[in-house]
């Protein structure tokens, strides 16, 4: 079976490794435009782009602008592919692009389809503090995220799990599944269905305003937000450190029911640790990262500090 891959980010990227590993037999990689980053704006590769180079060189890497537009359509058919697989690609894909392969796209979604349809499941899921997640492989339509199942998975979300930690086992089960789902496409016995678009909920992308604590929040709300957004972009507040405000991020942190207090309000800062008072409860900050800084224990927090800080 003829397949091209489509994927950007680093989920992606394992993903194409699985494949490669497993024998898959891909024509061609499709990913997005290599992009300026970090102070100096270099060019940095996509991960898929990086991945490609190092484990099937051979393998054509396109980076269209557009993925939908007619000339990269006539690109895509030359390679008379029979599936596309696409991976967390970052741009939406057309009815043109769609009907191309014989055997149709298929999608690894991170979430149980169909909650949490859109670009950020895995974040959404550990906010909404989800007991359960998994993953989806769908047949790809023009409507997001809405095609038929054809193969679905779930894992249990502990409550202190963290993205970081979501995001692997969520890839080593999409990688296990679409490999599954390619192998029964190509046997011919392919089953299906029909995802129930009444029960469809959204996991739009995170903004910028959902990384900035707000500290009248309950503390289960603001730990499900720092494990939603940890380790990157990270959900953050800002601190008085004696006359300078700079921004802390919390990487990662405990909720604490049984202190009460104003919001904001600093209850414990030593070797013991450091909690905050919020809305309902309170919230223990176990690694934490300065601004100008690296991420660190709260002890080293601590540690590296004249005085106490005031949360803003």
């Amino acid at each position: 079976m003829k397949v091209i891959f489509f994927g950007t980010s680093g989920f992606a990227a394992r993903v194409l490794t699985f494949l490669v590993e497993n024998k898959i037999d891909v024509r061609a990689i499709v990913t997005r435009i290599d992009k300026p980053k970090g102070r100096n704006l270099e060019i940095s590769y996509p991960p898929v782009k990086q991945t490609a180079l190092q484990i099937c060189p051979q393998v054509p890497v396109l980076q269209p602008q557009k993925a939908s537009t007619p000339e990269f359509e006539q690109v895509l058919k030359a390679y008379d592919a029979d599936l596309f697989v696409v991976v967390a690609y970052g741009e939406i894909i057309k009815q043109n692009i769609l009907d191309i392969p014989k055997m149709g796209c298929i999608n690894i979604h991170a979430s149980l389809l169909p909650t949490y349809r859109g670009a950020a499941p895995m974040q959404r899921c550990l906010m909404d503090g989800a007991k359960e997640t998994g993953i989806t492989i769908i047949e790809m339509t023009l409507q997001m995220d809405a095609g038929d199942i054809l193969a679905i998975k779930s894992i249990p979300v502990p409550p202190n799990m963290t993205l970081g930690e979501l995001e692997p086992q969520l890839c080593s089960l999409g990688c296990e599944l679409v490999l599954e789902v390619i192998q029964e496409k190509s046997a011919g016995v392919s089953q299906r269905q029909v995802q129930d678009h009444t029960a469809a909920t959204l996991a739009p992308k995170i903004t910028a305003e959902e990384e900035v604590i707000s500290w009248t929040k309950s503390a289960q709300d603001l730990h499900n937000q720092v494990r939603a957004l940890s380790p990157f972009p990270g959900a953050w507040c800002k601190v008085l450190l004696g006359n300078q405000e700079k921004r802390l991020k919390i990487k990662r942190s405990l909720v604490e029911p049984g202190f009460h207090d104003k919001p904001g309000t600093l209850l414990q800062f030593s070797k013991e640790g450091c909690v905050v008072a919020a809305g309902a409860g309170a919230l223990r900050l176990l690694e934490v990262q300065l601004e100008g800084k690296k991420t660190m224990s709260i002890a080293d927090f601590v540690k590296g500090v004249r005085q106490p800080p005031q949360f803003l």
